[in-house]
């Protein structure tokens, strides 16, 4: 009789390697693994080889950099979304991407379930079992971290018994997830909220003391809220987000130190490294400023606050989420122009705005000659805007019988004196 399968988010590191024979021993599944590119850069050819050699029966890599720009950065950067004002949702979108690529590989393949490497403590435990729940209810869920409870040195025994080759960086004192949209890293000294990020925690960035000393400027193009050029040349979304970490993070720009709120009800202070988000939100923004009417540019943040705790807390897949993307994806259709940023010492500032869909009208603007406001108008703006104040204060003054009173001090008074 044919064992079950399970797919297996696999990374290439301990505890994925690990879950690889566990599976088998526990469950007696035949395990699939399967490994994404989404942009951290890491040898997938490696990767590939260890998992067959530690006993999958299939090993997956997937060039997921495009689709994972496309379909899941661009949507959060058109939402400027920023988890508790800080976090762009580096590992968050990931997570999305491979629950869907897992799900779609197991019903190809014919398993019945589908496997990752969380923990009980995080996050992502969250939006993975979520997601493949919502993509496919029928398949069964297995996480082996969470299920087995044991101590690192539990974990490394068992696989030295099994013969499982070991990380020869098994000593870093950091956990790290990097894909094209940042970097995160947890643990270690790290979990002092007062000890300060050493230099060792940074990987994609200068510190300020090491960026150049001289500021440099970029212009990034924006077509309907999608990012399409940088300095002039055309990129894909993917190529962009890559090419600007490596100039904004010359400048030691997006270096992020957060003490968040999990999902799962603790705290947790997380280093995280995001160049190109921290620019591209920076610039987005400062073009939608440019190019929305005023209802738009003040009814929109709420929109975004909603639809950053939805990805940030696993419902990705839900009709919510869903409905959300369509209204941003509405609020973009003028979001075209180029926006000039200069970056230095850990700054992105923007310097400069353009734009064809431009709202802003120097003629109504300017305080200069050629001024085309209509002054005399704002006299019955105000007295119309006003009137619902001045009634209620009319009404309730007569009640009271008396309006506001502020003490003050006269310093000196002098009369005119005639000469």
């Amino acid at each position: 009789m044919a064992k079950e399968k399970i797919v297996l988010a696999y990374s290439g590191g301990l505890d994925t390697s690990v879950a690889i024979k566990w599976l088998q021993e526990t469950y007696n599944f035949d395990v699939i693994a399967v490994a994404l590119d989404v942009g951290e850069g890491k040898d997938l050819d490696f990767v590939q080889k260890k998992a067959l050699q530690v006993g999958a029966i299939k090993s997956i890599v997937v060039d997921a950099k495009e689709t994972f720009a496309n379909d899941f950065v661009l949507p959060a950067l058109q939402a400027n979304a920023m988890y508790e004002g800080k976090y762009p949702l580096v590992s968050a979108l990931s997570r999305y991407l491979i629950s869907r690529v897992l799900v779609e590989i197991a019903e190809k393949e014919g398993a019945v379930a589908v496997a990752h490497g969380c923990t009980g403590k995080g996050n992502d435990q969250v939006r993975f079992d979520v997601s493949f729940t919502a993509l496919n209810p029928d398949l069964k869920i297995v996480a082996p971290v969470r299920e087995w409870g044991w101590t690192r040195d539990e974990e490394i025994e068992y696989a030295k018994q099994h013969n499982i080759p070991i990380p020869i960086n098994l000593d870093n004192p950091y956990s790290i997830d990097q894909n094209l949209w940042g970097r995160s890293c947890e643990c270690g000294v790290l979990e002092d909220p007062w000890a300060a990020p050493p230099e060792g925690a940074y990987d994609m960035t200068n510190s300020i003391d090491d960026a150049p000393d001289q500021p440099e400027e970029i212009e990034i193009t924006f077509e309907k809220g999608v990012p399409t050029a940088l300095n002039g040349e055309k990129l894909s979304v993917a190529q962009l987000i890559l090419k600007l970490n490596k100039i904004a993070g010359k400048h030691g720009v997006g270096r992020i130190d957060h003490v968040e709120n999990r999902l799962v009800g603790i705290k947790s202070r997380e280093v995280y490294e995001t160049p190109a988000a921290t620019t591209l939100i920076l610039a987005h923004r400062e073009l939608e400023f440019l190019t929305q009417p005023r209802e738009v540019a003040q009814f929109k943040p709420i929109i975004e606050q909603k639809i950053t705790q939805v990805i940030y807390e696993g419902l990705w897949y839900s009709p919510l989420m869903n409905a959300l993307k369509a209204f941003v994806q509405e609020t973009q259709q003028y979001v075209s122009g180029v926006v000039r940023v200069k970056l230095h010492k850990g700054h992105a500032i923007v310097v400069g705005r353009k734009s064809a869909s431009s709202l802003y009208s120097h003629e109504l603007a300017t305080y200069a000659e050629g001024d085309q406001f209509d002054h005399k108008a704002a006299l019955g703006f105000i007295k119309l805007w006003g009137l619902p104040t001045k009634v209620h204060a009319q009404v309730n003054e007569a009640a009271l019988g008396q309006g506001y009173t502020t003490p003050i001090t006269i310093v000196d008074e002098k009369d005119a004196v005639t000469q």
